[in-house]
């Protein structure tokens, strides 16, 4: 994830954070309250239904997708042809529906029911994008189901929600969404298109950067950035208080690590934060975003905040020209008060409501930089890889740099002096 500067959010360097996984439930599948044990659908027709209905997104069949909505929900029947039209141009490779199990919430009282049966189920949707995802991202809603005359309907998607069970929302149930390819980003969004354009335009310079720094195995050399039009449509995709994001200007979706299986990520931008950046600062956002769709197979629970976001910022700044306190200058302004940082960055310094965040983004740069300069590049992306191993931080710093983390840190005090004072 990355931050406006708090104190400079028009200027060249914009710190970062990394989103970890979880924070995301939105977008990966959680959706609301914690899964209980699967139970088998009621009904087989219930799974028949959402056949039906994936078959007709893939197809694009409105007809057919709208005839499993339930007639007398008019409301949703409506926001369901909306939500149709809108993923028109979204580029499709795959759209499925999993029933995970039925009685998944309790049901607000339906007056008059007239023998009309309902069920509160718990669907995933799988989705791949064409060209772009080799696993789908899984979301998760929470549908009524009613049955009429035999035949099960889609009912509502939001009657969970005052029991903790939220449908997850995606970027086409806030707008129409319009599709840019680039060279190397496809950008799906609700803005304008000369603005999503231009965000193309800066992936499509940061995918080579990274590719130089990162290498080209493990990713498919490309990013899909997702751009919603107001700070609370971003809030909405990441199932969290849009207030916690006013200052950020783009956040990387993804599961972190350790296997090939995991969900496609997504660069979601916040229109608002992003605009008033100026455009180095633009070029290093998504810069430092494709680093961590690059990145993300390498990156576990055991990479310290400090390395993850400071690599993706070294990478952003790498050939840009600018000098330490340009990029790092939170954190020039204490060294040059006679307050150097004791330690490295801790998880609890990258938390948005932190004091010292832009000190954080600044430091692990710096940590990045100190390896890339004092070693090699090359040494600094094999640090990164044997980090997410699992082994402790003190022997993978050991192994590649001969120095115990006691004596890294040491060595990064002295460097950030050095290079801040």
């Amino acid at each position: 994830m990355t931050a406006v500067h708090p104190r400079r959010s028009t200027a060249g360097a914009v710190p970062a954070l990394l989103v970890l996984l979880g924070l995301l439930a939105g977008l990966t599948g959680c959706g609301g309250a914690a899964h209980k044990p699967a139970r088998p659908a009621a009904d087989p027709a219930v799974q028949q239904l959402l056949d039906r209905r994936a078959a007709a997104v893939r197809q694009h069949d409105q007809q057919a997708f709208l005839a499993g909505v339930d007639p007398h929900a008019t409301r949703f029947l409506a926001a369901q042809r909306q939500v149709f039209g809108n993923l028109a141009q979204v580029p499709l490779a795959d759209w499925s529906y999993r029933l995970v199990r039925t009685d998944a919430f309790p049901l607000p009282p339906m007056a008059g029911t007239g023998g009309t049966r309902r069920t509160a189920a718990e669907v995933q949707l799988r989705y791949r994008l064409s060209g772009y995802d080799a696993e789908p991202v899984v979301s998760t809603s929470y549908l009524t189901l009613t049955q009429r005359a035999g035949h099960w309907y889609v009912a509502a998607d939001d009657d969970g929600a005052s029991a903790g069970h939220r449908s997850a929302v995606q970027l086409w149930d806030q707008g129409k969404v319009t599709a840019v390819h680039g060279t190397h980003s496809l950008v799906l969004g609700l803005g304008d298109t000369k603005t999503l354009r231009g965000y193309a335009a800066d992936a499509d310079r940061a995918v080579p950067q990274v590719q130089h720094a990162w290498g080209t195995a493990g990713w498919p050399g490309t990013v899909v950035i997702e751009a919603p039009r107001t700070l609370d449509q971003l809030g909405a995709l990441l199932a969290a208080d849009p207030d916690d994001y006013k200052g950020i200007a783009a956040v990387t979706t993804g599961e972190l690590g350790g296997s090939a299986q995991a969900p496609a990520d997504r660069v979601i931008v916040n229109p608002a934060a992003f605009g008033e950046l100026s455009a180095f600062g633009r070029q290093a956002v998504l810069t430092h975003e494709t680093t961590h769709v690059a990145t993300r197979l390498a990156t576990t629970a055991h990479t310290p905040l400090w390395l993850s976001e400071g690599f993706a910022d070294w990478v952003a700044y790498r050939e840009s020209g600018r000098t330490a306190p340009e990029i790092a200058p939170e954190l020039a302004q204490d060294v040059t008060a006679g307050h150097i940082p004791a330690a490295l960055p801790t998880a609890a310094d990258f938390r948005p409501t932190s004091t010292d965040l832009a000190q954080a983004y600044e430091g692990g740069w710096l940590a990045s930089r100190l390896v890339a300069d004092e070693w090699s590049p090359d040494q600094l992306t094999a640090l990164y890889r044997a980090a997410g191993t699992g082994a402790t931080l003190d022997s993978v710093l050991r192994t590649h740099l001969h120095l115990s983390l006691t004596d890294f840190t040491a060595r990064w005090r002295t460097y950030v002096q050095q290079e801040l004072g």
